[in-house]
Parts: structure tokens; C-alpha cells; sequence
């Protein structure tokens, strides 16, 4: 882990030794503090409540520790892990042993805690503080469907094989422990369909959009939706016991005390408190362990939501991705789109490149990038977001470049300007409002686009957004997606006023003197 120099006192200016002696005790210091362990989480209620009741049980030690919420799916929160972006995360031992060891026998499944960390000592990773409850996937149906056709068990539901339509979660259709290994283990029939967002799934069942999803046996909604869990009674799903993944050189001593606290009926009820009463997670957090901490609220309304006090940091690292990707996006993008109109030869493979650049999907486009780059957070969103503007800023400039009459840069060049001098001083001014209106558009799209990066820890408006689809909160999505449509519009004018402040003294009428 890496350590944060202090500052020190900032010494005299005329005294030279006081500053060295800065210097030394900066350079004693520095490796003494210790950076904050980063605690992660994934997308959904329990994982957020499990990841802040961590992070606060270090902070009572006096430990500092940062709480990196909603970072994904577990692919995602393991890569983190395994590159030190994170410390600790709260996951489950049947995750572990299919999905990061890729063990696929029933036994491995079951394995104790002793022998999973034996599998986990190569990657630099040990699961230890056991939490005290199971939450496995299960199966659930409408319980007014489930007693009309009389299924009680998967067996039955894959005999009977009803037309039902499955609301199935992305990660449980795409993971090896998921639906693929469900459906060959039980026969069963029925076709996945799309995917749906878990925190979305029970108002989809309930709404009849959808007849069948997958669930947590801890979720809070179970103990208020007429729903039926399926029984699995061939025992496909692994036992999948709460522990706290975390790298090797972390010391789980201070997280000891939390091992069995959380059985599975307090779990339900602390999701509960957050996804069906509306508290905030840390709220939560704070009742758990007993400390002091924030009153409990009322639910909140929408400006309340909207002018809450993490909105100046949300719409900073916000702000922060978009101008620093646009930056970056016209650095290249500017260069491309001339090289384009300068070889005639390029331009059909330079936009055919970034045109498909810009379909890739945003999500996979981003976990791609985590790959590359080794890490979560800012640097991946960064560069999605960089991917995302190329197309505009390049197709604007190449067709502001065409525009511009050839005739002209063939007399700049026979009054003895060379081509680099024409291009500065003629063709790039002349075509600057179509390359400014690519801009602009990169600018408003990014805005938009910037929300994903919640998604991997990069913060932004997009925390709320994320955070809300965790609970199923359609307020607290509105608190980040109105501001972020907001900021769109408040770049846009901006763009607009500067392209007016620009041609003004360009259309202001000549006066002659008489």
C-alpha cells in the first residue's frame, strides 16, 4: 500500500534549515500514514449495507477507510481486488469457489473456509470473517401463478413447463453458477429472455411484466411481495455463506468482531430499512453497530434528494470527467479529422474506426478498459469517455475542412505561404464552427454518457442513479439524472454564448470616417 506524505508546516523563507528539517520529517512521516483501505461493494442493497457497515466498523478502530460503493458485478470487484484499486469486499463462498476459482464440482462448492483460501493463496486473496448468514439464489414466481399450476419446486416447474416469461438478472444469465448450469441441471425449457436489473425485478413480478426471476434468499422484498421461492430440490446451488474477500496482506483482525452478527433474518431486516423504508445506507450502518451516528429521517423528497450535501462533490468529478475526456478527445480528434482531409486515402478507414469506436457498448467498452489498464476509477471512464467523443470532433473537422473553398488555399500557397501556414491561418479558422459544433456535441453527449462511470468507481452524478437502481428508488435516480440533464443543457448554452461572443465582432457594422 502506499503511503501519503505529509505536508509538514510550511517553513520560513529565510530560515534554510527549518526547511530541511520539513523536508526530513516529510520523508519520516510519509511512510507512517497509511493510505485508506478502499472497501468495495457491488450493485445491489446488501452489498452496499455490507461494504458501509465495514467501512464504519474500521473507522471506530480508528482506521481510515474509504467506502468505493456500487463498483459492478463480481468480474469487475475481483479485478479490482487482484490490482490493489480495493482492500476488502464483502462476497459469498459459492461465488468465490465458481466464479473467481472456477471450480465446478458440487463438493468444491461446499468446500470449508480453510480450503478456499488454500485456492485463493495463489492469486494474493484470503476470504476470512464469516458473517453469519447464506444467501443463495433461489427462484421466485407470482404466489397466485405458483399455486394456480400447483409448482412448489424447479423440478416442477421445468415438468410442467408453463409459458412463463423469465425477468432474469444480467449477471445470473451470464454466470457459470447462473441459469446456463440451472437450466442443463433441471431440464428446464424456458428461454432466459432479456436481462433485467436486479433492483428493478420484484416491481416487474408484481406489475406482470414478467412471471419468473431470480432472487436472494436475504432479500427485503420476500417478506413483502405475495411471491413464491421455488425449492431447489436437487440442491444445484451452492451454499453461498457472507465472508469479506480480501487481499492477502490485509490484516482481518479489526473486522473480527463482526463474524456471525449478521444471521439471515437480521440481514432481511437491514435491507429492508434501506430499499423499503428509504434509509440511507451509512444510516443503516450506524444502527447495526450501535453508534453514534445521523438521526433516523423521514423519506426524503425529490429536492431534498436533488440539493443534498454530496452534490457539489458528485457534479465536480462529473465535470472533471467530461472536460478532462473532451481535452483529450480534441487533442486527437482535431489532428484525425485533418489527416483525413489532407489524404483523401485515410478518411474513409479514419471514420469507419471511429464510428465503430462509438458503438461499442458503454459497459463492456468499460470493463475492456479496466483490463487494459490494470485498474477501476477514474483513468477507464476517462478514457471511455474519450473513445465517445472522437466521432463528432473527427467527422466535424474533416467536413468543416472540405468546406472550405480550395481556391483559397491555392492563393495563400502562391503568395508564399506553406501548407502548414495555410492551415493555421486560413482553412482552420474558416471551418472552426463546424469543428466547434463537433465539439459542443461531444461535450453535451459526454454529460450523458459520464453517469456510467459509477459504475466502476469514478464517481459523478452517476452515483445516485446507481445507487437508486440498487433500491429500486425512482427519487433518488431522479436527484442524479435531473441534474446531470441539467449540466447537458447548461454546456450547451455555454457552447452557444461563445459561438456568438466569437462572430460578433465578425458581424458588427464598418463606420468610415467623413
Amino acid at each position: 500500500m502506499q503511503a501519503d506524505a505529509s505536508p509538514g508546516l510550511r517553513p520560513r523563507r529565510s530560515f534554510w534549515p527549518a526547511r530541511a528539517a520539513a523536508f526530513l520529517l516529510a520523508l519520516l512521516a510519509g511512510p507512517l500514514t497509511a493510505a485508506p483501505l478502499a472497501v468495495g461493494s457491488k450493485r445491489f442493497t446488501e452489498s452496499y449495507l455490507l461494504g458501509e457497515i465495514v467501512t464504519q466498523t474500521l473507522a471506530a478502530q480508528g482506521i481510515a477507510a474509504e467506502h468505493r460503493q456500487g463498483l459492478g458485478n463480481t468480474a469487475i470487484l475481483a479485478a479490482a481486488l487482484r490490482e490493489g484499486q480495493i482492500d476488502v469486499y464483502p462476497e459469498y463462498t459459492g461465488t468465490i469457489v465458481r466464479e473467481l476459482l472456477k471450480r465446478s464440482a458440487t463438493t468444491d462448492a461446499q468446500a470449508p473456509l480453510a480450503q478456499i483460501n488454500a485456492w485463493l493463496a495463489p492469486l494474493g486473496l484470503k476470504a476470512a470473517v464469516p458473517l453469519g448468514f447464506n444467501n443463495s439464489y433461489a427462484l421466485a414466481m407470482r404466489e397466485a401463478d405458483a399455486a394456480r399450476l400447483g409448482i412448489t419446486t424447479i423440478s416442477e416447474l421445468a415438468a410442467k413447463a408453463p409459458a412463463l416469461r423469465p425477468g432474469l438478472s444480467h449477471e445470473f444469465i451470464a454466470r457459470a453458477d447462473g441459469w446456463p448450469a440451472l437450466q442443463r441441471a433441471y431440464g428446464l425449457g424456458l428461454a432466459p429472455g432479456a436481462g433485467l436489473d436486479h433492483g428493478l425485478a420484484y416491481a416487474a413480478l408484481a406489475g406482470g411484466q414478467v412471471d419468473l426471476i431470480d432472487v436472494y434468499t436475504t432479500d427485503a422484498q420476500l417478506a413483502r411481495q405475495p411471491v413464491r421461492v421455488l425449492k431447489d430440490d436437487r440442491a444445484f446451488f451452492p451454499r453461498y455463506d457472507a465472508v469479506l474477500l480480501m487481499r492477502a496482506t490485509v490484516d482481518e483482525q479489526p473486522l473480527r468482531g463482526l463474524t456471525g452478527r449478521l444471521p439471515e433474518a437480521t440481514m432481511i431486516r437491514l435491507n429492508a430499512a434501506a430499499e423499503l423504508e428509504g434509509r440511507p445506507f451509512a444510516e443503516v450502518a450506524h444502527g447495526f453497530l450501535g453508534q453514534a451516528g445521523p438521526a433516523a429521517l423521514p423519506r426524503q423528497g425529490l429536492p431534498a434528494r436533488l440539493l443534498a450535501p454530496d452534490l457539489p462533490r458528485l457534479l465536480a468529478q462529473h465535470l472533471a470527467l467530461v472536460l478532462a475526456s473532451l481535452l483529450l478527445a480534441v487533442a486527437v480528434a482535431v489532428p484525425l479529422g485533418i489527416a483525413a482531409h489532407r489524404l483523401p486515402r485515410l478518411a474513409a478507414p479514419v471514420m469507419a474506426a471511429v464510428g465503430l469506436l462509438q458503438t461499442l457498448p458503454s459497459l463492456a467498452l468499460l470493463a475492456f478498459l479496466i483490463a487494459l489498464v490494470g485498474r477501476i476509477g477514474f483513468v477507464p471512464a476517462l478514457l471511455a469517455l474519450f473513445v465517445y467523443a472522437l466521432l463528432p470532433i473527427v467527422r466535424n473537422t474533416h467536413a468543416g475542412l472540405q468546406g472550405v473553398p480550395a481556391g483559397l488555399g491555392q492563393a495563400a500557397q502562391a503568395l508564399g505561404l506553406t501548407r502548414g501556414q495555410t492551415l493555421r491561418a486560413i482553412e482552420l479558422p474558416l471551418a472552426l464552427p463546424t469543428l466547434m459544433a463537433g465539439v459542443k456535441t461531444a461535450a453535451v453527449t459526454n454529460v450523458g454518457t459520464a453517469t456510467v462511470a459509477a459504475f466502476v468507481g469514478a464517481g459523478g452524478l452517476g452515483e445516485r442513479i446507481v445507487a437508486g437502481l440498487a433500491v429500486n428508488d425512482s427519487t433518488l435516480m431522479l436527484a442524479g439524472a435531473l441534474p446531470a440533464a441539467a449540466l447537458a443543457v447548461g454546456v450547451q448554452l455555454l457552447f452557444e454564448l461563445l459561438e456568438r461572443a466569437a462572430g460578433r465582432p465578425h458581424n458588427r457594422p464598418q463606420t468610415t470616417r467623413g
